[in-house]
């Protein structure tokens, strides 16, 4: 069985086409009967007695995301999600209130970054809004940020950032790194970023629940309090348990084969979607992810088409508005982003009806 034909089958069937992942990805049974069972636990014993029965799963789980993101000094705490750890993180923050980051930053990290009092200063990056590592070190001499917050994957774009490269500049000017992963984790290989801290969520590539994520910083950059406060702060341990079955159901498939099979899917997609009338697909066919860029042509709006291939075509995408990315975006696209399973059929189908949308 091959792995696309595997992850399939570990699922409930399909209701229509499901090219979404990087919004929330289907879950298995396995982990949806991982939360069931957890519920039904607690129901017998009492969640405090069922939380502390489940403490082994938990610890694989982090087990499993230290290893994922090449961290196996680093403190792994659960989260409701990628917003929730950012805002820990700079809610922690005692140094000097400057932060740089990527032109493409998500729109609600930079409410995030503006609500903890940072003033925002852009890296450089080339046509493709790709991080221009030729300059990023002068950048980061000339007006040195106390911290760098690097986004490998956006939200808004299929365009895989050089984390590494980023990484080497900031260390070279003694500059602390977070890394949004939420878009990456699960999808990109993750072991040798070079972060100080890294997040997120657990419905994205991992194909965990809604509701949980995670946090993973090396020692010292959380303060004593704040992760006293994390591990004893009110949790969902349910979600805790299905995101540690998610995640260990990932490294059971091999993150390398997940990985190149998710390129696959992206080109397979870039390649079909190229040929659909009107529409411009944004990433070259080789970018290294399964995220797909689509601009609609003049007349259409984005968001009516999603709705409308919900609707009627039962095929579930993404509408990007400019406000995921808004120091980056001038127009409203669509996204395309299958997961390992998504077969030919499949992208055709999206391509046949993105065709036949009219203005």
């Amino acid at each position: 069985m091959t792995l696309a034909e595997s992850w399939r089958a570990a699922r409930p069937p399909v209701a229509g086409v499901h090219v979404d992942s990087a919004a929330c990805s289907r879950q298995s049974f396995a982990v949806i009967e991982a939360a069931a069972q957890h519920a039904r636990h607690e129901a017998e014993v009492g969640g405090y007695v069922a939380a502390q029965a489940a403490a082994p799963v938990l610890d694989a789980g982090r087990a499993a995301v230290r290893a994922m993101t090449g961290m196996p000094d680093a403190g792994v705490s659960f989260t409701t999600g990628s917003n929730h750890a950012l805002d820990i993180l700079l809610g922690d923050w005692t140094g000097e209130r400057t932060l740089a980051c990527l032109p493409g930053e998500f729109g609600p990290n930079l409410a995030i970054m503006a609500r903890h009092g940072f003033d925002i200063q852009l890296l450089p990056v080339d046509e493709f809004g790709r991080l221009d590592i030729n300059a990023v070190g002068a950048a980061l001499g000339h007006h040195p940020p106390a911290l760098v917050h690097f986004t490998v994957l956006g939200s808004h774009s299929g365009i895989v950032q050089p984390v590494h490269a980023m990484a080497g500049a900031c260390h070279g000017h003694g500059i602390p790194m977070i890394v949004d992963a939420a878009q990456g984790f699960a999808h990109l290989d993750m072991t040798a970023t070079g972060a100080d801290a890294i997040y997120s969520s657990s419905r994205k590539w991992a194909a965990g629940p809604r509701g949980v994520g995670f946090l993973a910083a090396r020692p010292g950059v959380l303060s004593d309090t704040t992760r006293e406060r994390l591990g004893h702060a009110e949790a969902n341990v349910g979600l805790h348990v299905a995101f540690s079955i998610a995640v260990g159901e990932h490294v059971a498939a091999g993150p390398s084969a997940m990985q190149a099979r998710l390129r696959e899917v992206g080109a397979a997609a870039r390649t079909v979607l190229a040929d659909v009338p009107g529409w411009r697909v944004i990433e070259h066919t080789d970018e290294p992810s399964a995220i797909t860029t689509l601009q609609p042509p003049d007349g259409i709006d984005a968001a009516e088409v999603r709705a409308h291939l919900i609707a009627e075509r039962g095929i579930v995408t993404t509408y990007l508005g400019i406000e995921r990315a808004p120091r980056q975006m001038h127009h409203p696209a669509l996204r395309i982003s299958p997961h390992v399973d998504v077969s030919e059929d499949d992208l055709l189908a999206v391509a046949k009806a993105l065709a036949a949308v009219k203005r």
